[in-house]
């Protein structure tokens, strides 16, 4: 029976085998696409009580206003 002897050099056996099968350097991978304008992020944000509680008292819209002030704070 003629089995095919295991290579002496697995150096030389790993190079044989990726050798033959080398793939081609692929394309590279397409850039991000530029963020949407106007667009939000959801992040979390510890904040004081008394903080969340001023901007919730006046009802729906708090996160709106917070950003508003946010805004207004940084220069923005």
């Amino acid at each position: 029976m003629d089995r095919p002897r295991r290579p002496r050099d697995p150096f030389a056996a790993a190079e044989a085998v990726f050798s033959k099968g080398a793939a081609k350097p692929s394309a590279p991978a397409p850039a991000k696409p530029p963020a949407i304008p106007g667009a939000r992020q959801s992040v979390t944000l510890r904040i004081d009580e008394d903080v969340l509680e001023h901007f919730q008292a006046e009802g729906p819209g708090w996160q709106d206003r917070m950003n508003a002030a946010l805004r207004a704070a940084a220069g923005l």
